[in-house]
Parts: structure tokens; sequence; C-alpha cells
């Protein structure tokens, strides 16, 4: 007898902003089944049923449930954290540090349990420390570990472009390496609009002041909102990444990746082109930097480093 696989399963844990809308994402594309698993009484619970509800109009019939029992997430195929304290005006990502430190490494020991499997992806801030830190709360293998963030800066700046030149955005493709924060390095050389560089139809003043606004995007919806931060384009960029991976699309994405000596750094996840499918991080690209492209994205590395280093101190 043949035994029918049953639908792919995705745990998302935290049910705030960006969670819930993930969850929504992956329903209502029809990629998942979805669990959301929140300690906060109710919450994820009512969102599970307020997405149910929706079905009808959404036209799908994913299984979506909500809990704060690990035991419900067992054997989901990518394990999402977005749990964590979100910004506050002011606040930079390092400012979470301590507290985001503490509460990935315990759920992902948490979730791992149930689902030895998975695929995790780390969508909690600072994102390049955490995804380090959930890797080694893990102990699996790095490429089944992944960091969000750079699909979302490079939608960032792709947004910014594409209103500046008042073209579709399903023209410009971007690239933007480093860490997820004010040392990222967005790559205008490599990004392009229908294979044209950026470089080629803009001023270096424009461009400057595009790659400035991607590096403080989330500091800018930040201030807006006063309290809250973003989390449309968080969740649509995360939602991507599990498409990729459960349809092992094998997408060239920017991501947090873990590093052994490709840009000439090893031990660190940092933001780089990956090429992501069923088995998570299949492959780095190397693109060929200039030297101040390569001393800043070595800058990145070393503030990343540094938030490492600071975060297991905390631990410890």
């Amino acid at each position: 007898m043949t035994t029918i696989a049953g639908p792919p399963r995705v745990t998302i844990i935290g049910s705030g902003n960006v969670g819930s809308t993930l969850g929504q994402r992956i329903a209502e594309k029809n990629i998942a089944d979805v669990v959301l698993l929140d300690i906060e009484p109710g919450r994820p619970q009512g969102l599970a049923l307020d997405l149910t509800e929706a079905r009808g109009f959404e036209s799908h019939d994913r299984l979506i449930i909500g809990t704060a029992d690990y035991a419900d997430t067992q054997d989901s195929d990518v394990v999402v954290v977005t749990a964590g304290l979100a910004r506050k005006p002011g606040m930079s990502r390092d400012d979470l540090l301590k507290a985001n430190a503490k509460i990935v490494t315990a759920v992902v020991k948490d979730a791992i349990a149930s689902s030895p499997n998975a695929i995790l992806l780390i969508v909690t801030n600072p994102l390049d420390v955490m995804t380090y830190l959930a890797w080694q709360a893990s102990g699996f293998s790095p490429e089944r570990v992944v960091g969000m963030a750079g699909v979302l800066d490079a939608a960032r700046f792709e947004a910014f472009i594409a209103t500046e030149l008042k073209v579709s955005i399903g023209n410009v493709h971007a690239m933007v390496l480093g860490g997820h924060g004010d040392l990222m390095v967005p790559l205008p050389r490599y990004t392009t609009v229908s294979g044209i560089p950026i470089t080629e139809l803009m001023d270096p003043d424009t461009i400057t002041r595009l790659v400035e606004r991607t590096r403080n995007g989330g500091a800018e919806i930040v201030s807006l909102m006063r309290a809250g931060s973003a989390y449309f384009a968080p969740a649509s960029s995360a939602s991507l990444m599990v498409e990729s991976i459960l349809f092992n699309r094998s997408r060239i994405l920017p991501a947090a990746a873990y590093l052994q000596g490709q840009y000439g750094l090893s031990d660190i996840f940092l933001g780089v082109p990956t090429c992501l499918g069923r088995q998570g991080v299949s492959k780095v690209l190397e693109l060929d930097l200039t030297q101040s492209e390569h001393q800043a994205l070595e800058a990145s590395a070393q503030s990343v480093r540094q938030n490492i280093k600071t975060a297991q101190s905390l631990l410890a």
C-alpha cells in the first residue's frame, strides 16, 4: 500500500503582527497548514479561529491551529521564529539583544524536540545574531537554519527604486548583503531594472539617498507608527522563503546564511545570496565585490560578530 504524505506544516512561534500576518499569507496562498504558537493565553487560538472562518472567502482548505502547546507543532516541515520583543521608537535592533537571545534560544529547543527534521527560519531581531544563536541551540547542520532579513531589505530597496523611476516593481531586482541593520550593504552594481544596473539609470546622489533609506527602512516605519514596527513586508518576505523551501523552488534569495570561508568570513550568519530549497540553504553564491564593497561587508560582519559574543556572554 502506498502511503500518502500529509500536507506540509509550518509552525510560527510568536503570533504578534508579523507571525499572524505570516500565518495568513501562508494559508491564503495555499502553501501549507499553519500552527500559530504563543504564550499569550487565547491569542493564537483566537487568531486561528478568525483565519479559519475566512477560508470560504479565500478559497482554501488549509488547517490553521492556535496553541500554546509544542505538542501541536509535531513534525512541522518549517519552523519560523518571530517571537521576541519588537522595536519601539528610539530603540535599535541591538537594544533587543539580551531579551530576545533568551527567548529565541528557549523556543528553538522546544520546537525542535517536536520537529527534529524541520528547517528553521529566523525572523526575530537582531536577525543575524538570533540566527546564529538558533543554530547553536538547535544543533542542526547550518544549511537547515536561515535568517529572513536580506529578502526584506532587498524588497525595500526595490520599492524605493520602482517609485523613483516610475517603473513596475516586477522589473526591479535588488541585492543587499550584510547584517540586518545600519551596516547592511546594498549593492547598486548588482541591482537592476530589466537587467540594466541602476548605476546606468540614476545619478550617484539619488542612489546614495535610496541606499540610506533602505538601511533605515525599519526605523522609518517605527518612527511613523510610534507604537509598533513593520509587519506586512516582513511577513511577505518570510512567506516567499517558506514557499521556496517547501516547493523546492531553489530561488536565489539574499538571506542570513552560515559562512564557511565565503567572502573571507567564517563561523557567522550574514546576509548573502543563497539558493534556498527543500533542504534549506543548498548554496551560498559569492559575488565579485569591489574593495569598498568588501570593506563594508567586513564592517557589517564585525558588528554582528561582536553582538554574537555579547549575546553568548549574557546567556552564559
